[in-house]
């Protein structure tokens, strides 16, 4: 009998992964090995209970990933901030708001230092707990050393398991990604090279590589990637594979452009060539074991290519017609490919400098691939060859030590706009006030309220109440089976030592595959079995856990709705609109300065820090639920939209000497006129997105913009002062043209 597909994708949901087992296997060996070592083998219970919970803490609730050295290295990193850790709480625990404070103020901190990384994101919560299991009473500052030995054993165990119990290889990372996309984008280069020397291939073919290519960039994207796989580090390693990612991206467009434009260009055909050979070397270099790859080939390929083509005979502005008396516009049917076309007598007609751009552009994407691999693999850069009154240049960061970049990262993230901030924020004033509670009703156990709060508080709302129902009703089910079996056992500590780790195995594995109710659950069970072989319990326990449980998501629910309910989607569209905003200002401000009618402002390094949060607030938009009628345009295109203005602006000024774009002063006045235009549909677009106009709003406006540019386009845009086409005019036209296109793509809704 064929199962339907719902019923196997509920099968495959069901059925944990084997990661899952084995990581349950690691933890249950490492917590019960220390457990009973100390509670049974030298008789220290309170070293027992920490050994215990500092397993659970960092192998449970924390996220981990890597090769299982990795994960072993991680633990013991994390040693010295436990110990800080346990000996504050312990410290703090003498009034209960003195162990609020110190709640907050730890809170805040372990949470906001997930900026520094996705490493610190995963340990988060595991830190968290250990402050929270001491900080309540019995206030006993004489049992600190056994604390300490019990977190310390529990962690080395930890560490022992993931290298000695069924290690598992390192799973793929970033930087296979990034290979892989520029492979993609190598072969598709490739095809659009032999397009340009005569020699194109199937349609099939550049379908199908131009499929693979999209698919490769697409994965790029951080919300494609999970949280600890995210180059979001704040050192130059972290940062260059990021500026990788989005020089490959905006990469891509230009050799789809080469290929809708290709014809017989022997110049772009050679430099298109040593773009996907630089593309395959930056695929090469990209592990850290490969070939570190060298920009001299493409370098001296680029400054060749702009050398020969400046010096071609340029068509005229006036020259409007093919040798046969036709006008060349009668059979323009593309908008996009208006100036895609040839004359009736074979000569390079207006698409030539088009094509000529699009081949500049492609290269340029490929050599800042180049340099952001060389930083990846810590090789060394030329001197930033950016002009002093427009810096920092794109690599600022390989030139500054990492503690200087860590210290910007925080300091640029201390704003209300960013996602980490009020995250830290929420989860500070949750945790501070369930501390406040659990000490003013004198709950017994009221970690447990301070767990709760911590697991089961989301970044919106509407997650956190999600959460709630399976949360609650899993925690009753399980208070109920261990009070049925606190009454039918008795004071038998043998059975609950016995039952302990299959128990334990089996709520670390049916927790990630069942959901939160089995793992709420199950966890209750696991808490009894071990308290009672600590002290007598009755079934009261089974209360306590109950109680305090439901004060714990309470206290996160009142949190999730005063602090940011909304989550990602509270602020997306008014980021987003600041974003095309920012970008308005940095295009404007890029064309003022290649035509010398303007001076740097530093308008392109806050589109720049703009880009950065509104990829954060996106990226947190997409882990949460959404109302799918409410999501209104496509976040992404808009998103993408102001990273190609700023990816875009970056390989224009460093090409293009300031004042040269359009060395006559009317077509300076043309370049910035079309400046203003795009500069206006991008501020057009961010008032539509903060008016909560319909996601076609916009479109007229960028239509308009678009026509007006593309007619200059066709007739040569910013002519010099002996009626020709500049060059540079055409390569920043083209910038334009496609941040219209880009644009027009926010307009689907998605």
């Amino acid at each position: 009998m064929r199962r339907s597909p719902e019923r196997a994708q509920r099968l495959r949901r069901v059925r944990p992964a084997p990661a899952v087992v084995h990581r349950a296997v690691r933890v249950t060996a490492a917590a019960c090995a220390g457990f009973y070592t100390f509670r049974y083998g030298l008789d220290r219970p309170v070293s027992a209970t920490y050994a215990l919970f500092a397993a659970i803490a960092l192998g449970v609730l924390a996220r981990i990933e890597g090769s299982a050295r990795t994960r072993a290295r991680t633990i013991l990193w994390t040693l010295p901030a436990a110990w800080a850790l346990v000996c504050l709480g312990t410290v703090l625990a003498v009034h209960s708001w003195a162990a609020a404070l110190g709640m907050v103020g730890v809170g805040f901190a372990v949470s906001y230092g997930s900026v520094g990384g996705p490493r610190m994101v995963g340990l988060a919560n595991g830190l968290q707990l250990l402050y929270i299991l001491p900080c309540f009473p019995p206030y006993s500052p004489d049992t600190l050393p056994q604390r300490l030995l019990g977190v310390t054993a529990g962690l080395l165990l930890l560490a022992a398991a993931e290298l000695l119990l069924r290690p598992e290889p390192a799973p793929p990372d970033y930087r296979g990604r990034l290979a892989r996309a520029a492979l993609a984008l190598a072969e598709l280069a490739g095809l659009a090279a032999d397009a340009c020397a005569g020699r194109p291939a199937a349609p099939g073919a550049v379908t199908a590589a131009a499929d693979r290519a999209r698919a490769r960039l697409d994965e790029l994207r951080f919300s494609r990637v999970p949280v600890m796989e995210r180059p979001a580090g704040a050192g130059a390693v972290d940062r260059a594979l990021t500026h990788c990612a989005a020089a490959l991206r905006y990469a891509g467009p230009q050799v789809l452009r080469i290929l809708r434009l290709a014809r017989p260009y022997p110049g772009a055909a050679r430099l298109t060539a040593v773009t996907a050979q630089a593309l395959r070397a930056a695929a090469a270099g990209l592990p850290r074991t490969g070939p570190v790859p060298d920009t001299g080939v493409l370098e001296r390929e680029l400054a060749a290519f702009d050398t020969a083509r400046a010096a071609e005979p340029r068509p005229d502005r006036t020259d409007r017609t093919d040798r046969g008396g036709h006008s060349d516009r009668s059979d323009r049917s593309d908008r996009t490919d208006r100036t895609d076309r040839t004359d009736r007598g074979g000569r390079s007609d207006r698409a030539r400098p088009a094509l000529g751009t699009a081949a500049l552009d492609a290269a340029e994407g490929a050599r800042f691939v180049l340099r952001a691999v060389r930083v990846g693999r810590r090789a060394p850069l030329p001197p930033d060859e950016t002009p002093a009154d427009q810096r920092p240049g794109p690599f600022w960061y390989a030139y500054d030590p990492a503690p200087l970049l860590r210290w910007r990262r925080f300091r640029a993230n201390l704003t209300p706009r960013s996602v980490a901030f009020r995250n830290a924020l929420r989860t500070a004033g949750a945790l501070g006030a369930a501390r406040l509670l659990a000490g003013g009703l004198d709950l017994s156990h009221g970690f447990w309220v301070l767990l709760a709060t911590l697991t089961l508080m989301r970044t919106s709302a509407a997650d956190t109440r999600m959460t709630l129902r399976p949360a609650l009703v899993g925690t009753a089910l399980g208070a109920a089976a261990t009070a049925a079996v606190l009454l039918a056992v008795g004071e038998h500590p043998l059975v609950y030592a016995l039952a302990l780790p299959p128990v334990m195995l089996i709520a670390f594995t049916a927790g990630p595959a069942l959901g939160q109710a089995w793992g709420q659950g199950l966890f209750t069970l696991v808490v009894a079995l071990v308290f009672t072989q600590l002290a007598p319990a009755s079934w009261r326990l089974a209360e306590a856990r109950v109680v305090n449980v439901a004060a714990g998501a309470a206290i996160g629910l009142l949190a999730g709705l005063c602090a940011w309910p909304r989550g990602g989607a509270q602020d997306l569209r008014r980021r987003t609109a600041a974003l095309l905003e920012d970008s308005a200002d940095a295009l404007r401000e890029t064309v003022a300065v290649l035509t010398g009618t303007g001076r740097p402002g530093g308008a392109l390094r806050r589109a720049r820090t703009s880009a950065l949060l509104t990829e954060a607030m996106y990226a947190q938009y997409r882990c949460e639920r959404h109302d799918p009628a409410g999501d209104g345009p496509s976040w992404q295109a808009a998103v993408l939209a102001g990273q190609h203005a700023v990816r875009g602006a970056e390989p224009l000024l460093a090409r293009i000497p300031p004042g040269t774009a359009a060395p006559h002063r009317g077509g300076a006045r043309v370049l910035v006129g079309h400046a203003d235009e795009v500069a206006a549909a991008f501020r057009r677009q961010a008032a539509a997105l903060r008016a909560r106009e319909p996601a076609g709003a916009a479109h007229p406006a960028v239509a308009r913009a678009r026509a007006a540019l593309v007619a200059e386009l066709d007739g040569g845009p910013a002519p010099g002062s002996d009626g020709r086409v500049s060059l540079h005019a055409v390569d920043v036209a083209v910038w334009l043209a496609g941040l219209l296109d880009d644009l027009q793509q926010i307009h689907e809704p998605g």
